[in-house]
């Protein structure tokens, strides 16, 4: 499987592969691009509707927070347009001084940053903040593809290949735990472990990985009240109904009032400030109140969809020969579904509640921008695939 993975010469999904080029031979995925604006337009219409109560509590504007999220929406467009007209080189030429800014940021937080809810997220710059562990993610697994690249026989046979990325991880993980910021070690985390892995690490690295990453969240629940809190409140939500569990029984009414079909936008009635964070962690619930089943089931498969997609360039990337594009596609394919899948999974109650946003749709600019850059990084990866290609078949040279 790793061989394959590697650019074999058996290709696993040849079927997928023809359905790829026959449906697209232009310069670009637009099938990936045009997903992704629908899921934008999505997100708009959702923060609109879900952030009206408390945007007129607030600010007396019901409007506010969609006014901010347009404001994002295009500090987004910017940043994208910046990064689809970087080569892709200079991630992989520049990834340590990315590195080294995202370990600036994440320690600036910690001097100069802004306490919200006894959490120390965010470095307030004019009216908007910036919450530094969105970059640092980015920055991180930039710097892993990187790494991954001029290391791989380092990574597939040296136990000290294999540690080296993971060092890095745990002062990354250490500086976010001091705000504290569980949420994103995990994702950081489990794309690392899924990453080494597709990279050719020995299964025996990847399962002693896995238990050790386990045994270390687990640690950290186990002695944190507020952490241990959230568990209990997951499994059981109903026993405090209004204390720890009240967030999620509040969403698993929102999902229980919506049905199959929802209540039609704009009606949902936990938006009424009753679901704390009703735009920006929790906005799926409201999704599935106003949309039903069905909305949330579109969302998803639009979302996963933005995933295939991305593995797929991946993979070609790959084959082609175009290492740092190929594990670099690969990343940031994991980092998306992984966070998709924890964010639906804690509003519905299958996973402990944790603050993080549904990519793409959730109220919130630093994350918004940072995923607009990650989209436009893979759009550019899928571009210098096709022109590679396209000059190999034209007979030209291949850098």
């Amino acid at each position: 499987m790793k061989a394959i993975l590697l650019g074999g010469r058996f290709n696993p999904l040849p079927r997928l592969d023809s359905w790829w080029q026959s449906k697209d031979q232009g310069n670009y995925d637009s099938v990936f691009l045009s997903v992704l604006l629908l899921v934008l337009a999505i997100g708009l219409v959702m923060v609109t509707s879900a952030s009206i109560p408390v945007a007129e509590r607030l600010f007396g504007n019901p409007l506010h927070f969609t006014y901010r999220h347009l404001v994002y929406l295009t500090l987004g467009c910017i940043a994208t347009y910046v990064v689809m007209r970087l080569p892709v080189s200079f991630w992989h030429n520049y990834n340590m001084q990315l590195l080294f800014f995202a370990l600036v940021l994440l320690l600036a937080v910690l001097i100069f940053g802004r306490n919200v809810n006894g959490s120390t997220r965010w470095l307030a710059v004019g009216p908007i903040n910036i919450q530094a562990a969105e970059p640092a993610k980015l920055f991180f697994f930039v710097y892993l593809a990187s790494y991954l690249v001029r290391r791989h026989e380092e990574v597939r046979e040296n136990l000290m290949g294999f540690i080296k990325p993971l060092i890095m991880l745990f002062v990354f993980a250490v500086l976010l735990l001091m705000q504290p910021d569980l949420g994103t070690v995990i994702v950081m985390f489990a794309t690392a472990v899924v990453l080494l892995f597709l990279a050719g690490a020995k299964l025996w690295q990847f399962i002693a990985l896995m238990l050790t990453g386990l045994a270390a969240v687990g640690v950290l629940i186990f002695y944190s009240e507020y952490r241990w809190r959230r568990v209990t409140a997951f499994l059981d939500p109903w026993a405090d109904p209004f204390g720890s569990g009240y967030q999620l029984t509040q969403s698993l009414m929102a999902f229980g009032r919506g049905g199959w079909f929802g209540q039609g936008l704009g009606n949902s009635i936990q938006k009424l400030e009753y679901l704390p964070e009703a735009h920006t962690d929790f906005i799926i619930a409201v999704i599935g109140e106003e949309t039903g089943f069905l909305g949330i089931a579109v969302l998803l498969c639009l979302l996963f969809l933005l995933v295939f997609r991305a593995l797929m360039m991946g993979n070609r990337a790959l084959q082609k020969g175009m290492s740092f594009h190929g594990f670099l596609a690969y990343a940031l394919a994991i980092w998306i579904g992984f966070q998709t899948a924890v964010n639906a999974g804690m509003a519905s109650g299958m996973l402990p509640t944790k603050g993080m946003t549904l990519p793409f749709v959730s109220y919130g600019g630093s994350s918004l921008i940072i995923m607009l850059m990650a989209a436009a990084l893979l759009l550019r990866i899928d571009f210098e695939v096709r022109m590679q290609g396209k000059q190999a078949v034209s007979g030209g040279k291949n850098d």
